[in-house]
């Protein structure tokens, strides 16, 4: 077991951001917040139309993961749009700092975010070169300033625990694409999920909005098997931190929930599509795990208090 887990931080460290997974139903799952009527903002025609072009264009084996990974449909419901600043934590090619470079516009910014360099030493031999994230922000402005174009938004960097001050109060939206897991296995071993959502508190604008997407353990399951080691976290576990620290939870959405997919104490997110690890050699095994599909995943959309 504990070497399928090492094997599964190694491929969330290089992959976190385009795995894909479908929440599984539960009683705590709700399509809007207990006493809310609070709907997600709604996005222009206009803008809506642009993002179908963005999505279009992006390359083919991202394009075949739309129905499970649903970009428009994410990206709309926590109300993202031209003209904002968002940031994205644990940036892909595509997902999704790829689709909101194209997305936002001229007149909108993409700030991608990476865990901190020390966070980054407690992943044991997946752990990266030190030098690689101690220039992090430099360099990945720079490699993204050569991929946008004349009509493509403005680009920016940082790493939690060191959010710049220019930042602060000015961000829109940022987005946590599965990437809380960790943040929650290594709170106790460091603050990082405390941090990160301090973080996340500096940059946003009152009413700013924190759009979540992480693979969603079943409540039954113990809470010592559903911490993020595994991939996998429980919707009330999460929704407990946010509200903690300071933030309301406006609706929850199913639109990424996976009703196949009933993790066991013993299951890791990574067994299932795209990564298949544990069924590679398998032809049987991988069928059965192609047949649940990406895991069943919570969509939950908070708010700064104004």
């Amino acid at each position: 077991m504990k070497k399928l887990q090492s094997l599964a931080f190694a491929l969330v460290a290089l992959s976190c951001s385009q795995a894909a997974s479908p929440p599984a139903e539960s009683p705590e799952s709700t399509t809007a917040a207990e006493g809310s009527s609070a709907a997600p903002a709604a996005v222009s025609a206009a803008a809506s139309e642009r993002l179908d072009t963005v999505l279009a264009a992006q390359p083919d084996d991202a394009k075949a993961r739309y129905g499970s990974r649903h970009p428009k449909e994410m990206l709309e419901f926590f109300g993202v749009a031209p003209g904002m600043t968002v940031v994205d934590t644990l940036p892909g090619e595509v997902y999704f700092s790829g689709i909101l470079l194209d997305y936002l516009g001229t007149s909108g910014k993409v700030v991608l975010a990476d865990y901190s360099p020390q966070m980054w030493t407690k992943f044991g031999d997946y752990t990266p070169d030190p030098k690689t994230k101690a220039t992090w922000p430099q360099d990945t402005v720079t490699k993204w300033e050569a991929k946008r174009g004349t009509d493509d938004a403005a680009v920016g960097a940082f790493q939690y625990g060191a959010v710049p001050d220019d930042l602060a109060g000015k961000v829109d939206v940022v987005l946590l694409s599965r990437a809380l897991h960790h943040l929650m296995r290594l709170e106790s071993d460091g603050g990082y999920l405390t941090q990160a959502l301090a973080d996340i508190n500096k940059l946003l604008k009152p009413g700013g909005i924190v759009g979540v997407e992480q693979h969603r353990a079943p409540e039954k399951n113990s809470d010592a098997s559903a911490k993020g080691d595994a991939g996998y976290v429980k919707q009330s576990a999460v929704v407990a931190a946010f509200e903690k620290a300071g933030f309301q939870l406006v609706e929850a959405s199913e639109l990424n929930a996976n009703p196949k997919d009933q993790p066991t104490e013993q299951d890791f997110v990574w067994r299932l599509p795209p990564t298949l690890a544990t069924s590679k050699d398998n032809p049987t095994l991988k069928a059965q795990m192609e047949a649940i599909g990406e895991t069943d995943r919570m969509t939950l959309k908070f708010k700064k208090p104004s």
